[in-house]
């Protein structure tokens, strides 16, 4: 006979232990023994979500997409919280919004686990627990702001995907100075970026990897299926899925360590920037992206050189939205141009950009070549040290660096508009490939 306390058991975490165990839970333990064991992550946690052992300064949790990495990081520092084992720690998260929205308020942040809830004073961004713990939320877009604060505990979370994991790493070691032992977690999907490898490098790291599959019970069935059919069989399964760490990929058109070196924060006076607009074929769900990247270019001739300034590419949007999007773009950079490709949309393409921003010239273009020979002079320009990125743009730099290699199948949207944007600079209107319309 079934306990009519089973309700209370969690139905996803108790799908991923086998039926007989099930069985037993649900029939022989109370109300209030279901209760505390709903609420122990150490018993409910798979193994590479739990803080190991030992004496190590960082504990890096390498995931899949949705393999569980954020609650990971989220029962480590509530557990330093409530226990006082640290005292002052910083959450670091790619963007503010993201450290609030994931790191702290989302649906496995530290708030929303089943303990006690520290309160969260916003306007200083700052979590306090009842014994006086503290934790402060930093943005991996402003380093500098890690300058002065100290702390015996950091949670990092998808460094892969941070605009200068470098930099903010950096700032970030120097303040982790507290205590006997400081102790830093880092939770990400991995991408062979320098960062990451330096601190695998490092000899008191220690390592744990999940796969999305792991976490499977806890996913939507939907969200599940539609990773599987994208990135099944291709060059991308291991790192998006399997939480591996991939070096390039065979045949692809560009290396991570050639983008690694032309990160640059350097000031530069432009004299022509433009945003690039690759506009999808069709809008929802199902629809390709439509990417939208800045680029600012100084100099003459063969010392002309650009900096990618922003990915802005949207994914679902109406051609209202991502008009919009290329448009606030432009006005925040100071744009003298708009670039689009008219292949999809022709005229149409030029009309809402245009009515999105009347004020910014826009320039159609078509394509009468393939993606590969658009991007191969472009790629040439990287290999030559003319093109530099103001900051790491994880998105666009995977499509980068897996395009052209075998079992690359999805629509380069982000490096189409790539193309375009440094075509216009690099290589202007004279560029036999381009048509002015």
């Amino acid at each position: 006979m079934k306990n009519n306390y089973a309700p209370n058991l969690d139905a996803a975490l108790a799908a991923t232990l086998p039926p007989q165990l099930q069985e037993h839970l649900l029939t022989c333990f109370s109300k209030s023994e279901l209760a505390l064991l709903s609420n122990d992550w150490n018993f409910w946690s798979q193994f590479a979500q739990r803080a190991p052992d030992g004496a190590w300064r960082t504990w890096l949790f390498l995931g899949g997409r949705g393999a569980g990495k954020s609650r990971a990081g989220a029962e480590w520092v509530s557990a330093l919280g409530r226990t006082g084992r640290a005292r002052r720690i910083a959450l670091i998260g790619p963007t503010l919004h993201d450290m609030r929205e994931v790191m702290i308020e989302g649906q496995s942040g530290i708030r929303s686990l089943p303990y006690e809830r520290p309160d969260f004073e916003a306007s200083r961004r700052r979590l306090v627990w009842a014994n006086g713990v503290q934790a402060f939320g930093f943005s991996a877009e402003d380093p500098d702001s890690l300058r002065g604060p100290q702390f015996d505990a950091a949670w990092a979370d998808e460094l892969c995907y941070w605009a200068y994991p470098d930099e903010t790493l950096s700032a970030l070691a120097h303040g982790l100075r507290l205590g006997e032992a400081p102790k830093l977690a880092v939770t990400t999907t991995p991408r062979p970026i320098r960062a990451l490898k330096q601190l695998l490098a490092q000899f008191d790291t220690v390592v744990t990897r999940a796969a999305t599959w792991t976490n499977a019970a806890n996913l939507a069935p939907d969200f599940v299926a539609a990773l599987r059919q994208r990135w099944t069989g291709s060059a991308r399964q291991r790192q998006e899925l399997l939480g591996e760490l991939v070096e390039d990929v065979e045949g692809a058109l560009w290396r991570r360590a050639e983008i690694e070196a032309a990160r640059t924060r350097e000031p530069v006076e432009f004299d022509r920037i433009v945003v690039a607009v690759d506009p999808p074929a069709s809008v929802g769900e199902k629809a390709d992206q439509c990417g939208i990247v800045a680029a600012g270019a100084w100099g003459e001739g063969w010392r002309r050189s650009a900096i990618v300034l922003a990915d802005a590419s949207l994914h679902g949007a109406t051609p209202h939205a991502w008009a919009q999007q290329a448009a606030s773009l432009a006005r925040s950079l100071g744009a003298h141009a708009i670039v689009a490709e008219a292949n999809n949309g022709g005229e149409m393409v030029r009309a809402v950009l245009q009515a999105a921003a009347p004020d910014i010239y826009v320039r159609l273009v078509r394509a009468s070549e393939g993606k590969r020979a658009r991007a191969e002079p472009i790629a040439a320009f990287y290999a030559q040290g003319r093109v530099k990125h103001a900051a790491a743009f994880p998105a666009l730099e995977d499509e980068m660096c897996s395009f052209g290699a075998e079992g690359f199948s999805h629509s380069p949207d982000r490096l189409d508009a790539l193309v375009w944007a440094l075509t216009d600079l690099l290589m202007g209107g004279a560029q036999p490939r381009l048509r002015l319309l």
